[in-house]
């Protein structure tokens, strides 16, 4: 079913909105926005890296409320247990056992700090995200829609941390990085919150439902993409795999490149993309907005490639330059 003029127009309208409402709490960081935007579009879900205190939390509030949206945080921690998030069966005398659903019964879930917590609370997480479903004692539950989830990593931090598996991490559609803001958007910031205190302050406004969210969701799977574009992004995964094929310079530096559920992240991120810019059509540049976000995570670099510390950026933009665009 073909997406109506009518509905692409109402959608853009929407998520302008979004953004100039979210642009009244966070300043500058539109890119990551519009990554996040994207992202719930196409139900994927983000792993977020970056310094504290650039505004991540405050994202991921903005956007839930913006869309009328439950929202819970977790804070990872060493000691955090799986139940503490998925949820426990507990017992009351007079009404005997029931069940106390964890925060990841939720919209919009903020994982803080993910790789602070060890691989068996990473694994109970990482398994609700793929099934959208939890089993708590014999029940088995479903997460409602919309299910969204931004987890965060800090670059610094060294001591006591637990990184994610390489099948881990490609569970998420997309790998971010948020940088420290520009000069001119920081004394923005500066003059912003001297008077905030609480987040209502910021005073933005719930502008759509999380039953319209869903209908956008559905909706990303009519945005049309072509045979053509459907083999270069084939293609592009194809030169993660076999970059001597197509003659990379970092060819070297890679163990291993995109697994098909990168083909399918570039196939559905597109669409959203191109939702995103109000079209009903995917064309290459789609493709080239999302490409970075969607392989940075799932191209494995060898011990060489490690020391050398090479940018799988790079490489991705170099497969930009030899995969021909149609």
């Amino acid at each position: 079913m073909k997406v109506s003029s009518s509905e692409l127009s109402k959608i853009k309208k929407d998520l302008d909105i979004i953004r100039g409402e979210i642009s009244r709490t966070v300043v500058g960081q539109s890119d990551v926005v519009n990554s996040l935007l994207r992202a719930i579009l196409a139900k994927g879900h983000v792993l977020l890296e970056g310094v504290p205190g650039i505004a991540k939390t405050l994202i991921m509030r903005s956007l839930a409320h913006v869309t009328t949206s439950d929202y819970k945080r977790v804070q990872f921690t060493a000691d955090l247990l799986p139940t503490d998030i998925t949820g426990i069966t507990a017992y009351d005398k007079n009404k005997g056992f029931y069940v106390v659903k964890g925060p990841v019964f939720t919209n919009f879930l903020l994982a803080d700090e993910i790789n602070r917590a060890p691989a068996k609370v990473q694994s109970s997480l990482l398994e609700a995200m793929q099934e959208k479903q939890v089993t708590i004692g014999t029940k088995t539950f479903n997460i409602e829609e919309p299910f969204f989830v931004l987890a965060t990593q800090n670059p610094i931090e060294s001591v006591a941390i637990f990184p994610l598996p390489e099948a881990q991490m490609d569970r998420f559609l997309f790998k971010l990085y948020i940088n420290y803001p520009k000069i001119e958007d920081e004394q923005g910031i500066l003059q912003k919150n001297i008077t905030i205190n609480a987040f209502s302050d910021f005073k933005i406004r719930s502008v759509i439902s999380s039953k319209e969210i869903i209908k956008m969701q559905n909706l990303v799977k009519s945005i049309y993409l072509s045979p053509e574009i459907e083999k270069y992004i084939v293609r592009i995964v194809d030169a993660t795999r076999f970059p001597d094929k197509y003659k990379l310079k970092n060819a070297k530096y890679i163990a291993w490149g995109g697994s098909p559920r990168a083909s399918i992240g570039l196939y559905i991120s597109s669409k959203a993309d191109a939702l995103l810019e109000g079209k009903n059509y995917v064309t290459p540049k789609n493709v080239k907005n999302v490409v970075h976000d969607v392989l940075r995570h799932r191209i494995i670099l060898n011990y060489e490639g490690q020391a050398e510390n090479i940018k799988t950026d790079d490489i991705v933009s170099e497969v930009l330059l030899k995969v021909p665009t149609p």
